[in-house]
């Protein structure tokens, strides 16, 4: 199958994070329709508009040069969700963000691979700071910032008023 975007495949001692490819789509759909995470939230869309989120992912890698990948397990080939980077036109910083898919939580995998994209974003990309933005209720992933070493103050996300501001101050290797 073609690659789809310029993404660069990363590893870490458990997971593949590489470009969203056409076979991710249904696993993707299945996510944003009916996941509990999102359900909770609120957040979940219609087949598709989440049709038009994956598109926009792939453009979001030919604009930026970053974008989501797609969090497989390296033993399996299983998807079990997507970290990576985004910056919407009317976001004031580049954030990392993650979201795994049912079943994938609990195991450590947003930890591993957003330790691996943030260390590509400074390696690759020269970025020296990336930012989360995390709904006040969402206590699962302010674990995850706080095993990844960001911190917050609870400035809330001008773009999103329920969600605070996560710092991620990247080490220089």
């Amino acid at each position: 199958m073609p690659d789809l975007t310029n993404a660069p495949t990363l590893t870490t001692e458990r997971l593949l994070l590489r470009g969203p490819c056409q076979a991710d789509l249904p696993v993707f759909t299945r996510f944003m329709t009916s996941a509990p995470s999102l359900q909770a939230q609120g957040e979940t869309v219609t087949a598709e508009q989440a049709w038009f989120g994956f598109m926009i992912g792939i453009g979001h890698w030919h604009w930026h040069g970053f974008g989501f990948f797609t969090v497989t397990v390296r033993s399996s080939g299983h998807p079990v969700g997507r970290v990576g980077l985004i910056r919407h036109s009317d976001w004031p910083d580049t954030e990392l963000a993650w979201h795994l898919f049912e079943g994938a939580e609990g195991n450590g995998y947003a930890t591993e691979a957003a330790q691996a994209v943030m260390g590509w974003a400074r390696d690759a990309l020269g970025l020296h700071r990336l930012y989360s933005y995390i709904d006040t209720a969402n206590s699962r992933s302010k674990a995850v910032a706080t095993r990844l070493g960001a911190t917050t103050d609870g400035t809330r996300a001008p773009h999103e008023p329920e969600a605070e501001v996560w710092v991620h101050k990247l080490q220089i290797a």
